[in-house]
This record gives structure tokens, C-alpha cells and sequence, in this order.
């Protein structure tokens, strides 16, 4: 999605920027790679710089409720100290490495609703416009892309995703959200939990994987969460349905050993509380809001692997692609 946007702070005349990421889904920790065509006004002006910005929609729980922002998680200068003539054309080739957190948006080309933009800075004499902004699309890394597999053949079923604002403790997180992917229990552990979320944290290094479970029997009715958290590598070779099945197994049994005293800290998800294999981020969750997508029944009988099938169907497909235009779109008018 891209949009050509006049150089607003400086008025009809102002050059034009037009960012073009390369096409393809990136990677955490990998390159992002594309060209800024910028066209020149109605005068020469002089470019001070160019700078990329990586933003996402991100929620955020409070006093008040619960409130959705756009935060700027990333910022990179890929050009700038050059004089562009009127009507100038001139392209600017950049790559750069992308944060080891930053959060997946698919999963083998199906959307899981989560939000990414390239918003691009242009200067001009001391003006500033951000003008161009771009959906990125972001592909899980093998370690992430082999453990959603294992628990879609396991049985689990994709609920939703979001981002998350507030810090997991014990963890060494960089960035100031964190991505959730909400799961169906799969039906051996339907019993015990409502619902499974995962969290991945990777680092140049690996891969932190965070699982959380809800104890069975609703959130307000004195229930608790349990949260565990297990570390691999980023190339491991492991009987994935095997480990996978266990850090389920390990979650369920703490839930139960330590659920009655509330394995979690709830409060502010900005404070950062918890310690150990304990965090807290609110006292929130989203099983109320968010429609439930197709069971991984169709996923298997399909022959997919794991969350390959039928992630985003129907109606979820309609509301993740209100999500993406409402953001882009609203963007839009707020920079104009």
C-alpha cells in the first residue's frame, strides 16, 4: 500500500516523496530493502535527511479502560545533505536490519490482523513532513514458524493476535509492546484452560518463548494465569510436536499447582511488574471482542501443516482488512 504524498509543511509546490518497499514479506532481525522516489517542486530545496520509521497499532490497558495507539518502535536515515532541482526526480536505495521483536503479520501469506507501517520522514529547510507510510508485512522465523506448526498439529486452533503495550518480566525485551497470539485450547486440554497465548521474544541469539494459559472457568469467576517460558535456537532441529506438547503439558500443571494464588501480577502494563517467570500487563484479555477464527480441524483434513489453512477466513478476513485501511487511511488524513 503506498500513498504519494506532498511535502504538506511547505504547501502546494513542495517536493513529493513515494517509498517502495520490495516485494515480499520480511523477516525479524532481517533485511527491509527499498527505493524513496522523490520528486522535486516548484524550487530546488535542500534535503537535510530521510528517515524511515517503523510503527504499529498497539494496545494499551489503563485506569480507564482500554485504548488502541500508533507506536514508533524503530527509526532509520537512509539519505539526506543533497539539493533536489525543481522537477528533480531521484531515487534513494536503502536496506535496512529490522528488529529481532518485531512483530509477525502472517503466517504463510494469511494475515493475522496485526498492523506495521513505514511511515518516511522527509526534512526540507528545517521543515518536517511524514508523509509516505507503507504496510509492512513481516513472516515468522523458522524456530516461530516450526512451534505455531506443532501446535496447530497438536490440536490448537488461531483465535487473534495483537500487540500489546508494557514489558513481560524476566525477560530481555527490547521494545516497549510485546505480540500476543491467542489459541483454542486443543481438545485433550479444553477441560483445563480457556484459551493459550504465545509470545515470542527473539534476539540475535534465539528465540524466548513465552506461553501463557488461563485457568478454566472464565476470568472474572476466580480464575488465574500461568505463564512459563522455554528458549531455543534459532535453527534448533527438535521432535517439535513432542517439545511443544510438553511445554503445554508443563504450563497446564503449573496453572494448576499455582493458579489458586494468582501466578500472575496484574496492574499498569507500562510498569513492567513481575518478576522470575511471572509478569503482569493489566487485568485484560480479549476473548470478548474479537470473533473467533475457523477451527484447525480445516487446517488438517486440508493436509496443511499446523496454522498454514484457514487462519483468516470470512468475516475475520473482512475485519483485519478494515483494520489495515482504517490505519493506513486514518494516518493519512492525521498527516495531511
Amino acid at each position: 500500500m503506498v500513498f504519494k504524498r506532498l511535502l504538506g509543511s511547505l504547501g502546494v509546490g513542495g517536493p513529493t516523496v513515494d517509498t517502495v518497499l520490495d516485494s515480499g514479506a520480511a523477516r525479524p532481525g532481517g533485511a527491509l530493502a527499498g527505493q524513496v522516489h522523490l520528486k522535486g517542486g516548484d524550487a530546488d530545496f535542500d534535503i537535510e535527511h530521510i528517515t524511515l520509521e517503523l510503527v504499529a497499532r498497539v494496545e494499551a490497558e489503563h485506569s480507564e479502560g482500554e485504548s488502541e495507539g500508533v507506536v514508533a518502535f524503530e527509526r532509520f536515515t537512509v539519505g539526506g545533505g543533497f539539493r533536489l532541482g525543481a522537477d528533480q526526480q531521484r531515487s534513494i536505495p536503502f536496506t535496512v536490519t529490522l528488529p529481532w521483536e518485531t512483530p509477525i503479520t502472517e503466517l504463510y501469506g494469511q494475515g493475522l490482523g496485526i498492523v506495521l507501517g513505514v511511515r518516511t520522514e522527509l526534512a526540507v529547510a528545517g521543515a518536517k513532513d511524514k508523509g509516505d507510510l507503507d504496510q509492512l508485512n513481516i513472516a515468522p522465523l523458522p524456530a516461530q514458524e516450526a512451534i505455531l506448526e506443532a501446535l496447530g498439529r497438536l490440536g490448537f486452533g488461531f483465535k487473534s493476535a495483537d500487540l500489546e503495550y508494557g514489558r513481560i518480566g524476566g525477560t530481555g525485551q527490547q521494545l516497549p509492546f510485546y505480540q500476543e497470539i491467542e489459541l483454542t485450547p486443543a481438545p485433550q486440554y479444553a477441560h483445563q484452560v480457556n484459551e493459550i497465548e504465545v509470545t515470542f521474544l527473539a534476539n540475535p541469539g534465539g528465540v524466548e518463548v513465552v506461553l501463557e494459559a488461563d485457568k478454566r472457568g472464565g476470568f472474572f469467576s476466580g480464575g488465574h494465569d500461568a505463564l512459563t517460558r522455554f528458549t531455543v535456537g534459532h535453527h534448533d532441529s527438535r521432535d517439535w510436536n513432542t517439545e511443544v506438547d510438553g511445554w503445554i503439558r508443563q504450563l497446564v500443571e503449573h496453572r494448576a499447582s499455582h493458579g489458586s494464588h494468582g501466578a500472575y501480577g496484574h496492574g499498569d502494563p507500562s510498569a513492567g511488574h513481575g518478576h522470575g517467570g511471572h509478569y503482569g500487563h493489566g487485568d485484560h484479555h480479549h476473548d470478548d471482542h474479537r470473533r473467533s477464527g475457523p477451527g484447525m480441524g480445516t487446517a488438517v483434513a486440508a493436509g496443511a501443516a499446523g496454522l498454514a489453512v484457514g487462519v483468516v477466513g470470512g468475516m475475520v478476513a473482512a475485519e483485519v482488512v478494515d483494520e489495515v485501511g482504517d490505519f493506513f487511511e486514518g494516518d493519512e488524513e492525521d498527516e495531511g
